[in-house]
């Protein structure tokens, strides 16, 4: 495909045009500023900024790409860590089964506890890397979920029943109790699991890793 000149008001404008014109997006082209363009008085005297968009011969990165490039990028960080372990790329699936558009990688391999760390720091910390090499890349940031021989979903499992056996007790002795400190998205699974339930309030107390979620009796 041939490069093509556009012409516009401003640089921005000018850029948008050609991309519809070729039908691509702005990573898929190398874009020259001919012009800069300038504003006139009154109307008079203005120049429109030129463009030069020359479409990439070769585009790697297609968004079909991005689950098989996080599981590249999970693999060198596993590798680099002295890990023996695979990653597999998982469907995630909403309501009615269609995609949830989430990047699900689970690490399978033997002895991983080193991966998932005290209290699932590490798993957490290994998530974020990937997000955040990802979302450079990308320009965006990507929802990706990372998991160890399926443990954040027995983990989900264990937390939900731990809040439900714990709001029995509290509904029951009336008085509330502090559970151990926990990262933020396993204090959000005794918020969200408890949120509903008619005889007992949740909220979290302290700061930074000692922040603790506490259950206590309505009323």
């Amino acid at each position: 495909m041939e490069s093509l000149e556009v012409s516009a008001k401003t640089v921005e404008e000018a850029i948008q045009l050609a991309l519809e014109q070729l039908g691509v997006s702005q990573k898929e082209v190398e874009v020259t500023v001919i012009k800069e363009g300038k504003a006139g008085i009154l109307g008079l005297g203005g120049e429109e900024a030129v463009v030069r968009v020359t479409p990439l011969a070769d585009v790697p990165e297609k968004e079909g790409d991005i689950p098989q490039r996080a599981k590249e990028v999970l693999e060198n960080l596993i590798a680099a860590m002295g890990v023996e372990a695979s990653v597999v790329v998982k469907a995630e699936s909403g309501v009615g089964g269609e995609s949830t558009g989430t990047t699900t990688l689970d690490i399978e391999g033997d002895d991983l506890g080193i991966l998932i760390g005290r209290r699932g720091q590490t798993l957490a910390s290994l998530q974020y890397i990937v997000r955040l090499i990802m979302a450079h890349q990308e320009k965006a940031w990507l929802p990706i979920t990372i998991d160890v021989e399926g443990y954040k979903q027995r983990r989900y499992q264990a937390l939900q029943n731990l809040a439900w056996r714990l709001a029995e007790q509290v509904q029951t002795q009336q008085e509330p109790f502090t559970l151990e400190p926990m990262p933020a998205y396993e204090r959000r699974i005794i918020h969200l699991t408890l949120a509903e339930n008619p005889n007992v309030t949740t909220y979290s107390v302290g700061t930074g890793e000692s922040r603790k979620v506490v259950i206590e009796p309505k009323g």
